[in-house]
């Protein structure tokens, strides 16, 4: 009975065996990964996103303290010089007001009286109905009488313009920039209520940062585009930089100058800054795609030309441009970088490497070239 089972698995056996595979399966083969090198950035032309503003942008604040008790613009209303737009609560003002207005009256009135003594006494001297030392007295108390009422006047003067003071109006033509403050808050003298863009010359507001702060200066030419009118530069200067960093983006500002009568730059307009490059012939330039980063510290996959493995290797990096950024350090002119997909790779991995066309790159013969 055995013997005749075996017999009848033999053949299913054998076809098994034949079926199996006789070599084991194919190691995965490297995938394919766009190559590139660095090229030298020579006259690199940066670009640095800004804002349209105004040259002058005061803020404007109440003189005195109080409660706000009126607001009368908003964010983008074009006032007017001497246009009323804020008031406080004037009551305590008004109190005030009448205070120094009652204490004017009775320091006019006491001067009159010592006015009119004087005169009396005078002509009782001229008779020598009074001793010299009596008009003296007469005399003093006329003359502290009018020094009273230089002070109460003086003192209304003030109640009056502090009164005054109560209204914020606008220092000249413009459009309101910022609301710092509203209805019903209670601020202090001379904190800012609104910011206040004034008419007039219009300005880009842009930030430099500090490894190339050297290389600007007030006065250099620029070139300024807006995002509204793409291909239109129009010239442009620094007119002003900053001496002090951002304390958090470690940034300078600057400000850039233009003609706007023949732009026509509206404020809040988004631009761009050109600026031609004036770097070192060893700083070199990669696409933006290349360039990746890791809790700041920006880095590249550089190829191995012996194994075709790829490792990660930090670099030093300058403003980015529109499509490719400055390599200050960390970077050979002969290496090979990962110039897409920089997300798909990982450190060791083994790659083919290829140009944009999907066709083989040469390493070697490429070295030595």
């Amino acid at each position: 009975m055995y013997r005749s089972l075996l017999l009848a698995a033999l053949p299913l056996c054998l076809t098994l065996s034949a079926c199996s595979p006789s070599e084991a399966p194919d190691v995965a083969k490297p995938r394919p990964a766009v190559m590139v090198q660095p090229q030298r950035a020579g006259n690199l032309q940066e670009v640095y996103p800004g804002e349209i503003r105004a040259r002058y942008e005061p803020a404007l604040a109440f003189r005195i303290g109080g409660k706000i008790s009126r607001r009368l613009v908003d964010v983008g209303d074009r006032v007017k010089s001497g246009q009323a737009l804020a008031e406080l609560d004037a009551d305590d003002l008004r109190l005030q007001l009448d205070s120094a207005q009652a204490r004017l009256a009775s320091a006019q009135a006491e001067h009159r009286l010592a006015s009119s003594e004087l005169e009396r006494y005078r002509a009782l001297l001229q008779r020598q109905l009074v001793s010299a030392s009596q008009f003296d007295a007469v005399e003093s108390r006329f003359d502290a009488s009018a020094a009273q009422l230089k002070q109460a006047s003086a003192q209304f003067d003030v109640a009056r313009n502090q009164a005054g003071y109560a209204v914020l109006k606008a220092p000249q033509d413009g459009v309101i920039a910022q609301r710092l403050a509203e209805a019903g808050q209670v601020v202090a003298a001379g904190q800012a209520v609104f910011a206040l863009a004034a008419d007039g010359d219009r300005e880009v507001r842009i930030d430099l940062p500090e490894q190339d702060i050297e290389r600007f200066r007030v006065g250099q030419t620029l070139a300024v585009e807006l995002w509204s009118r793409p291909g239109e530069p129009f010239p442009a200067r620094i007119r002003e930089l900053s001496p002090a960093a951002d304390p958090t983006s470690r940034t300078f500002e600057a400000r850039v100058a233009f003609d706007n009568a023949k732009v026509g730059a509206e404020l809040g307009q988004s631009a761009r800054v050109f600026v031609n490059g004036t770097r070192p012939d060893n700083v070199l330039s990669l696409p933006l795609s290349a360039v990746t980063a890791d809790d700041g510290q920006p880095y590249v996959w550089v190829l191995d030309p012996e194994t075709f493995t790829l490792h990660r290797t930090p670099v030093t990096v300058g403003p980015y441009g529109e499509d490719s950024v400055p390599v200050l350090g960390g970077l050979q002119p002969d290496n090979w970088v990962v110039a897409a997909g920089t997300q798909l790779v990982q450190d060791g991995q083994q790659v083919r490497p290829v140009d944009r066309m999907n066709r083989p790159i040469e390493i070697e013969l490429a070295q030595q070239q």
